[in-house]
């Protein structure tokens, strides 16, 4: 997905971005399809316009005259964004913590933190999306500061039986940064349990990159072959420099060669990334295959591997890809990756798909996105289709969140939030909508509201304290952690439990105490 920067329209000098999440499960919706509806014409989703703002709306009072505007001039309640189901900077914020060091701030993305984990949407059943919206007190500064938590799912993933066969390219990087148990005999471990995995009408093809790229195997049906796949991959050994862009090239070439009617035709990068030869601007990577990618529906799959990984990088090369990334550190990663999630990151729902929520100013005084700075799109791009959405395949879900201020005393309305998104065969444009009243963000987050928004919370609150930030009821690493055990316990999620010690390991880092140890000390809560 082509990343798109926001138009100033007008009014504010504050930055509107829009936070979205994606992982899987089920919860409440109140959405309804507006395809036919509003196919017409290119105004907002929303009822609401007006000048972009930063961080929120200041109110009619509070315009920068620095800009030249009168005071009165309207804000700006539309938060617009491009759909994204990326989880590697979470991936790798673990690992980092694992080996004693703090991820640095600019690898911390919250939205991957809080795509992560699954969150307990409804989901629809058949192509596109449900909407949720729902939210909880916060506290903050002066204590009246909400979050709003916005969903969309999509249907089920289907079972390795149910999905059409699938046509993999795998570009696996064997530099001699590769050269080590975690990096490319990770890479081969996950190769031969995604071989063991794939079924015998699926298709693999592999081609290495060092200082140039070369193709081992061509495309190869499963069926009576899946030893000769095992052997290519076994024989996989480190070389020398990291040119990717050689790599991601000669990859799309075989998978345009090798591209099966009907089926799920994917370009994979195993990589750490650190491109450091031949061409290193991911953009210009992906300007080359252009056509491949566009013409024959290609997308491109980033799985990160290594203690130094160039998440910018491949990050970037990915979004502009129309695919997305993940991370893997050990084996039980991996097979989570290519097992459990193989059919969610083969098929597509949605393609250019994009929200757009809009406040309403007669019960929002402002508003502060969590996240996705680079995942903003104009709000008058919202309906022009030509503008790069994000692509989402089923068993996803996407959250974005909010941390937003009533109107002292608001009652009613807050938000409605619209997803617009193309059929991936047809591309017909569809739309679905949900809403919120003040009613359903009136209870206190701690405690009183559902275990799975709690759990949001604090995995964004975390990735906002490494990146520097406080978003407003920002509680200490120390009870963070102590609120995540609590949450892993009445989920009876792993995953969560991960997230506690993670945060415990942020918080005796910053603590001074690098021994890098095991528990979390147990903190007082509310």
């Amino acid at each position: 997905m082509e990343r798109r920067t926001r138009g100033y329209r007008g009014a504010l000098g504050l930055l509107v971005a829009a936070g979205v999440l994606l992982t899987g499960c089920s919860g409440e919706t109140g959405g309804r399809d507006t395809a036919s509806a509003r196919r017409q014409g290119g105004a907002p989703a929303p009822a609401y316009t007006g000048g972009t703002a930063e961080d929120g709306a200041k109110g009619e009072e509070g315009a920068d005259k620095a800009d030249g505007l009168k005071e009165s001039a309207p804000p700006d309640y539309l938060s617009t964004f491009a759909l994204d189901v990326d989880t590697a900077s979470y991936g790798y914020a673990r690992r980092t913590l694992a080996d004693g060091r703090l991820p640095g701030p600019e690898t911390v993305r919250p939205e991957e933190f809080v795509n992560s984990f699954r969150q307990g949407y409804h989901r629809p059943e058949g192509n596109g999306f449900s909407v949720s919206v729902d939210g909880a007190r916060a506290g903050g500064e002066d204590g009246d500061w909400s979050l709003v938590r916005v969903g969309l799912a999509t249907k089920a993933a289907p079972t390795t039986a149910e999905r059409p066969p699938a046509a993999l390219t795998f570009v696996v990087d064997i530099s001699g940064s590769m050269n080590s148990p975690d990096r490319l005999g990770l890479v081969k471990t996950s190769l031969g349990i995604l071989t063991d995995e794939l079924r015998d009408d699926d298709s693999v093809s592999l081609v290495t990159f060092s200082d140039e790229a070369a193709t081992v195997l061509p495309m190869t049906r499963l069926r009576g072959h899946r030893g000769t796949v095992h052997d290519a991959v076994d024989s996989l050994e480190p070389a020398d420099s990291t040119n990717v862009g050689a790599g991601v090239r000669r990859g799309y070439e075989e998978a345009v060669e090798g591209r099966r009617k009907g089926a799920n035709n994917r370009v994979v990068l195993l990589s750490d990334a650190l491109a450091n030869t031949g061409e290193t601007d991911a953009d210009v990577i992906l300007e080359r295959i252009d056509s491949a990618r566009r013409d024959h529906g290609i997308t491109l799959f980033g799985v990160g591997v290594g203690s130094d990984y160039g998440d910018a990088f491949m990050e970037r090369l990915t979004n502009k890809g129309d695919g997305h990334t993940t991370y893997i550190a050990d084996e039980e990663q991996a097979r989570k990756v290519f097992v459990d999630q193989l059919p969610a990151h083969l098929e597509l729902t949605a393609r250019d798909a994009k929200a757009q929520v809009a406040f309403d100013p007669k019960t929002v005084e402002k508003f502060k996105v969590v996240g996705y700075e680079d995942r903003k799109v104009a709000d008058e791009d919202f309906r022009d289709d030509s503008v790069d959405g994000g692509e989402v395949g089923p068993g996803h879900t996407v959250t974005a969140l909010y941390a937003v201020h009533l109107r002292e005393g608001a009652s009613g309305h807050v938000a409605t939030a619209t997803v617009r998104w193309l059929d991936p065969r047809t591309r017909a444009p569809h739309e679905r909508t949900g809403s919120v009243e003040t009613g359903a963000i009136g209870g206190k987050l701690w405690g009183g509201r559902s275990a799975r928004l709690q759990v949001t919370a604090v995995a964004a609150y975390f990735a906002d304290t490494l990146r520097g930030s406080s978003l407003p009821g920002t509680p200490a690493l120390g009870e963070l952690a102590s609120r995540a055990r609590k949450l892993a316990t009445a989920t009876e999620d792993d995953s969560v439990t991960e997230l506690a010690d993670a945060i415990g390991r942020a918080d005796r880092l910053r603590s001074g105490d690098r021994d890098g140890g095991g528990d979390d000390a147990e903190g007082e809560m509310d």
